[in-house]
């Protein structure tokens, strides 16, 4: 036997000499063993996976949708625009939707339905201008902006479009002006006023076999500073800019056949938050 073995590492009473140590009787249940067991290794390393996934999950059950407290000097953030589920509102009078909340999403609401009227070709002959001026923008403002738009779509302004005095595009031809909100954005908000952004794209233009002028796509931002008038949103003042725009596509253009008929075919929306 080695002298480097486990009783000790050396030679025990003298050159030569060796001792051996029988083993423990298994029968004796009063006998000190000789040594501790030591707890298994691999028991150990079970033990401490078990608490680090029990960590690990309690840390994922975490709630991390509780809002954190805005501080006062970080502006608030803008939401976007996302469909909720409610009606904007259940009338309208004469084709312009009527009775919106008195809240944010009213006011949004209120705004992409005026920008689709306002780009309507309605907008193009006077009677119906001055019905559509007056139930969306305040009184004093209905009565000032119906001389500036009476002055603005005149006679001469209407031949540049293509159209007669009376805003009618020549017989076989259709005249396309749509505004189609894809987005808004309240700048400011209070009881009694907004201000909301609306981003649109915009067709306008002459359909018909003889056009000089074709339907074409434009893309604008139109903002309204809306105050709470006889239950509903009303118009105080407006203001557009280009933009922003994307890169067009690469969809061929249709013919002005095929947009004729997708004017007359396809109906718009009453546009809510």
């Amino acid at each position: 036997m080695s002298n480097d073995d486990q009783y000790g590492g050396g030679a025990v009473g003298g050159t030569g000499q060796t001792r051996t140590r029988l083993p423990d009787s298994p029968s004796d249940p009063y006998g000190t063993p000789r040594r501790t067991p030591r707890a298994s290794r691999g028991l150990i390393t079970v033990v401490g996976v078990v608490v680090l996934l029990i960590a690990a999950i309690a840390f994922a059950n975490q709630s991390h949708d509780t809002p954190t407290t805005p501080t006062s000097d970080k502006p608030p953030t803008t939401n976007p625009t996302a469909p909720t589920g409610t009606a904007p509102v259940t009338a309208k009078s004469a084709g312009v939707p009527k009775g919106f909340a008195h809240d944010e999403q009213g006011a949004q609401s209120a705004a992409a339905n005026y920008t689709v009227a306002l780009g309507s070709d309605g907008m193009l002959k006077k009677d119906v201008r001055h019905t559509l001026v007056d139930g969306i923008y305040t009184p004093e403002a209905a009565a000032q902006r119906k001389g500036q738009q009476d002055a603005a779509y005149s006679p001469a302004f209407l031949a540049t479009l293509g159209l007669d005095a009376n805003g009618n595009a020549p017989q076989g031809s259709v005249f396309v002006t749509r505004s189609v909100p894809v987005g808004t954005r309240v700048e400011s908000y209070g009881p009694t006023t907004a201000k909301v952004s609306v981003w649109y794209t915009g067709l306008v233009g002459m359909s018909g076999a003889k056009s000089t002028a074709p339907v074409r796509t434009t893309w604008k931002t139109w903002t309204f500073e809306l105050t709470w008038a006889g239950n509903d949103w009303k118009v105080a003042s407006d203001s557009q800019q280009d933009g922003p725009a994307p890169v067009p596509g690469d969809v061929a253009a249709s013919t002005s056949d095929d947009i004729s008929k997708a004017v007359q075919e396809f109906g718009g929306f009453t546009y809510a938050r």
